[in-house]
């Protein structure tokens, strides 16, 4: 019998991994299954220039994946069953109703990612638009083709998203009067360098900067803030962070406080051994014992652990030792502009930071990659793929399952 792998999730994280497994084992000796609520791959870190009225080359999964031995399942996950090692979906692929149904695995690799966090703050779910998504960002997109010239737009969030978001609407709406809204100062975390290009860019194109503005409030017309300023507001984007998906704290799986699975050094969960988790749903340790942060550049190392160390454990290979560290951040700030901040591998900026026009190039190459990653999973990975170690099968359970 088959080895059952599950993959939960077809973002960068999810949909990396399963192409790696693909790549490292033999199709008779496993089958791997690929779950996703949408037919197509969402290219989140371009959610940005989505909502600023940009078109993005659609990207189904079913070519990406076609020839590659992963089965691709349209469906929505609606629970986890750890214990009975069982996946609960509603599949909304064909016509008619959408039919509840149970996947069941061997191993299980969760993916489901993150979506936005309204942080608690009064009217944010109401009233704030986001881009953690391709639902989100069409409404924004939608909103702001209907605003008039000189409409005020409030960026929340002063972060990596945020600085993305209020350079790309100003950069595709001129005419509108855009404001960034940030906790700190402006770009905080990056070296000198980096903050000056920053304060230059948004100069440039002419965005209001309120610092150390918390925001505590949102309605329609307006946000409220900590110190007691009124910023006017016709349209709100929201960009404080994400929220994980909330499957797993419903489960026995050991999880933070906000939802994220504990994981070792290899992905794998530290209370389910049959349970992986990867991207913004896993809570892994990088350099100097810190949490990796959510984000693309976490999730995909994350992904290649994750593959690599199933892989092993099921052919007897060696286990992956590679360290998860960065080297960038890489922000784009609009579409000719943008700003590379090297980094400590702990994620600390350094005095080195490249700026303008190349550094906008640079990003454009690092997001070309990711997506050229997921849609050549068996391309760009020396053929290594071993037999799955046959073991003496336990009841109810296929020959080959993890040690």
């Amino acid at each position: 019998m088959q080895h059952r792998i599950v993959v939960l999730g077809a973002g960068y994280a999810g949909a990396i991994a399963a192409g790696r497994l693909a790549r490292r084992l033999h199709r008779e000796d496993v089958a791997i299954t690929l779950v996703n609520a949408e037919p197509d791959f969402v290219e989140r870190v371009r959610m940005h220039q989505l909502g600023a009225g940009q078109d993005l080359r659609p990207r189904p999964l079913g070519e990406m994946f076609a020839g590659t031995g992963v089965a691709l399942k349209i469906a929505k996950v609606t629970g986890v069953d750890v214990d009975r090692k069982a996946v609960a979906v509603v599949d909304a692929s064909g016509p008619g109703e959408p039919e509840a149904g149970e996947l069941e695995y061997d191993t299980l690799v969760y993916a489901l990612g993150s979506g936005w966090n309204d942080q608690g703050v009064p009217g944010a779910a109401e009233h704030a638009h986001q881009i953690a998504g391709r639902p989100g960002a069409l409404r924004l997109r939608e909103r702001l083709a209907r605003l008039d010239a000189g409409t005020s737009v409030v960026v929340v969030g002063g972060g990596l998203t945020g600085l993305e978001a209020a350079t790309e609407i100003a950069e595709a709406r001129p005419d509108l009067d855009v404001a960034l809204a940030a906790r700190g100062e402006l770009g905080d975390w990056l070296s000198p360098k980096g903050r000056r290009h920053l304060r230059k860019v948004f100069d440039k194109l002419g965005i209001t900067v309120h610092e150390h503005a918390l925001v505590t409030g949102v309605e329609a017309d307006r946000v409220g803030t900590a110190g007691g300023e009124t910023i006017p507001a016709a349209v709100t984007v929201w960009t404080t962070g994400f929220a994980v998906h909330p499957i797993a704290r419903a489960t026995t799986l050991d999880v933070t406080d906000t939802g994220r699975i504990v994981v070792d050094g290899t992905m794998r969960s530290v209370s389910h051994p049959d349970v992986y988790a990867i991207g913004d749903a896993a809570l892994a340790m990088g350099p100097g014992d810190k949490p990796l942060r959510m984000s693309c550049a976490s999730g995909t190392p994350m992904a290649w652990q994750a593959a690599d160390a199933i892989a092993a454990r099921l052919t007897g290979g060696k286990l992956p030792n590679v360290p998860l560290r960065y080297f960038n951040q890489c922000i784009s700030l609009g579409r000719g502009d943008g700003l590379i901040q090297y980094v400590t591998a702990d994620d600390r900026s350094v005095r080195a930071a490249l700026t303008g026009r190349l550094a906008a190039v640079y990003k454009e190459l690092v997001c070309k990659g990711a997506v050229w990653g997921v849609a050549n999973p068996m391309l760009g990975l020396p053929a290594r793929r071993r037999h799955v170690v046959r073991q003496p099968a336990r009841a109810g359970s296929p020959v080959g399952t993890a040690a």
